[in-house]
């Protein structure tokens, strides 16, 4: 495969933190329209790696290009606009604001809180709220102010948000942590639903959810990759039972 054909291309990069090396040779690729999933270890890695991607942590060595571009040396709001939006682990919504303020705030040219209280919405901004909130099952919460919501729906209503910055990837850091069994399994549908027209890269522990997404599974140890491929195949990897699933 040639680096033109890959989205996201990760190669050979690492860094150290005060003497730590918290990424080790780590080497990832990403096609186009794929999604994967990363598991490992607290420590493995999976963090920093998310943040060399995104700007917030520059690797000392390696390349890693987005689109065939050199992020290595851009900013974090420069890779942004790029096409790479992040979902932390808690969420971040405006609480005061409702669910659709929220979501206006959030598209893709709206710049100005002010701008999204006081004026009308367009006719394509209308019909894009209206697709985010069918996307993530908020439809019935639309006028809702997001403080009153619960863990799971903030956590579909940040998804939402970062899609309304309309991506090309989207890295989602443990979506499911704290959620219902009904909830993990809706999140797994989302996922896969806004899998049809973006990447995903998402970071989890969970290994039900990892199953109901179905898609390769990267293993990363010590800030390297230890495994790859199928969940069932690195399941049963006698080194990922001994660093990872045997805890």
């Amino acid at each position: 495969m040639t680096d033109d054909s890959l989205l996201l291309d990760v190669r050979d990069v690492s860094v150290t933190f005060d003497g730590f090396r918290a990424i080790n040779n780590l080497s990832l690729a990403l096609k186009p329209g794929e999604m994967r999933a990363i598991v490992g270890p607290n420590g493995a890695g999976k963090t920093t790696m998310m943040d060399i991607i995104t700007g917030k942590t520059r690797p000392d060595t390696g390349i890693v290009r987005f689109k065939g571009r050199d992020l290595t040396k851009l900013d974090e709001p420069t890779i942004a606009r790029l096409g790479i939006g992040r979902k932390f682990q808690k969420p971040t919504v405006f609480e005061a604001l409702t669910v659709v303020e929220n979501l206006m705030l959030s598209l893709k040219g709206i710049r100005s809180p002010f701008s999204v209280l006081m004026a009308r919405p367009t006719a394509r901004e209308r019909e894009r709220i209206a697709h985010l909130l069918k996307l993530t099952r908020l439809e019935k919460h639309a006028d809702r102010q997001a403080g009153g919501m619960s863990h799971g729906q903030k956590q579909w209503l940040e998804i939402g948000m970062l899609m309304g910055q309309e991506p090309d990837l989207l890295l989602v850091d443990e979506p499911v942590a704290g959620m219902t069994d009904a909830e993990t399994m809706a999140t797994a549908d989302l996922l896969r639903e806004i899998n049809r027209t973006r990447s995903v890269v998402v970071v989890e522990h969970d290994m039900d959810f990892v199953r109901a997404l179905g898609v390769t599974v990267t293993v990363l140890h010590e800030g390297s990759v230890l495994a790859e491929g199928p969940l069932d195949e690195v399941s049963a990897d006698p080194r990922v039972i001994e660093v990872y699933l045997g805890r």
